[in-house]
């Protein structure tokens, strides 16, 4: 299980991104793309996820994610509930999403000084 600490940690550092409170909600963005956003009662969460994955990633796991409501299944979005998540799985949805957000250089920058999983540790594994 994560929480919000979880979500700060992952997010922290990561290029180009910054945290909001929207209405009691907070909020990742990249500029003013939303690439991560906290349910109020922090118990789920959603997150950019390509639409042409959504329906098997809910279907393979639907006790983890699940459908974003309607009027936001037209964006790349997908629902996560944050008890079925692990730190390490949280930080791979966070990059996949906050990389969908950002230039490609960025990206690229950013993965050469600290490996797929952004920990400076990885470095020395490849």
């Amino acid at each position: 299980m994560v929480d919000l600490a979880d979500i700060r940690a992952a997010t922290e550092g990561l290029p180009r991104s910054y945290e909001v409170l929207v209405r009691d909600r907070i909020k990742y963005r990249v500029g003013q793309i939303v690439y991560l956003a906290v349910a109020a009662d922090e118990l789920s969460m959603g997150i950019g996820f390509p639409k042409e994955e959504r329906d098997a990633a809910i279907a393979a796991e639907p006790d983890k994610f699940f459908r974003p409501r309607p009027s936001d299944e037209r964006f790349r979005w997908i629902q996560v509930h944050l008890d079925a998540l692990d730190p390490t799985e949280l930080r791979e949805l966070v990059l996949d999403a906050w990389q969908m957000c950002v230039p490609k250089k960025v990206a690229a920058e950013y993965f050469a000084t600290r490996g797929p999983v952004g920990d400076p540790e990885d470095r020395s594994k490849r």
